[in-house]
């Protein structure tokens, strides 16, 4: 990842994207390949304390790997005073860009992923019954689980709201005083960029970034309380088909990109 001594840049950012996301194939392989190994260990009875411990370090490695994206971006941020540039960012497609949250993903995705989760391996391996107890999917939840799911979601759903209005308020910012001034004012049909201007558009960008560090944080933590809910096998799951999504809406995203260029 990127040092505290690298100059920032539109490049940099467009590097430190393409890092993560060559990060997140690689996890993602972890991952897959931990999840293949465990149906024959679990056929040799292979102790369940050794696969939650294989399953924690994989999670912990993912988690260390988000939390230094986040920090290396935030930092670009904040030395090129350009929060902007990371809410609908030239690097990714337009498809992407449709489905951002503040820079990211929605903190709650991960909650309705969960949700999601269950619900299809429920719809598609019925729990059966063995020596007259019944079985349990990997993936299914348990009543406790799903009260704190449901608790934790309610939390980020309040806090998202609350970074949204930030988000509402800093946009009406634009329609007001020196902005709106200097245009009204204005006799051409675009103003020219001035020190007033420049201040302002600094002055706004500075309070984006602080939205921006919030999002992200509200990020890590829902998906970090999340993972202390599931058990080890099911935060593998959860995280596999999330990088599974998000890797593969950055290519759909290309396709289209492509095919909606080659149309004009």
């Amino acid at each position: 990842m990127l040092s505290e001594g690298e100059s920032s840049s539109s490049g940099d950012a467009h590097s430190c994207f393409e890092q993560w996301m060559d990060l997140q194939k690689s996890d993602l392989s972890d991952l897959m390949q931990a999840l293949s190994r465990q149906t024959k260990e679990e056929e040799e009875e292979e102790d369940s304390c050794s696969l939650d411990d294989g399953y924690s370090e994989l999670l912990d490695k993912s988690i260390q790997h988000f939390e230094e994206y986040m920090k290396d971006r935030c930092r670009l941020a904040q030395r090129d005073t350009a929060a902007s540039s990371y809410l609908a960012p030239g690097w990714c497609s337009t498809l992407e860009n449709s489905l951002l949250w503040i820079g990211g993903c929605r903190p709650s995705i991960f909650i309705r992923l969960t949700y999601a989760l269950c619900r299809l391996e429920s719809e598609n391996h019925p729990s059966q019954a063995v020596n007259g107890e019944e079985t349990k999917m990997m993936a299914d939840l348990t009543s406790q689980q799903i009260s704190e799911i449901d608790a934790l979601r309610s939390k980020t759903v309040l806090e998202e709201d609350k970074l949204a209005t930030r988000l509402a308020s800093l946009q009406e910012d634009v329609g007001d005083y020196p902005l709106a001034a200097v245009a009204v004012k204005c006799s051409d049909q675009v103003a020219d960029m001035s020190s007033i201007i420049e201040k302002a558009l600094e002055s706004h960008e500075k309070c984006l970034v602080k939205v921006l560090e919030e999002a992200d944080k509200l990020r890590m933590s829902t998906l970090k309380e999340l993972l202390l809910v599931l058990k080890p096998k099911q935060g593998v799951d959860l995280l596999a088909a999330g990088k599974k999504i998000h890797l593969s809406l950055h290519e759909w995203g290309k396709v289209k990109d492509a095919e909606n260029g080659s149309r004009n």
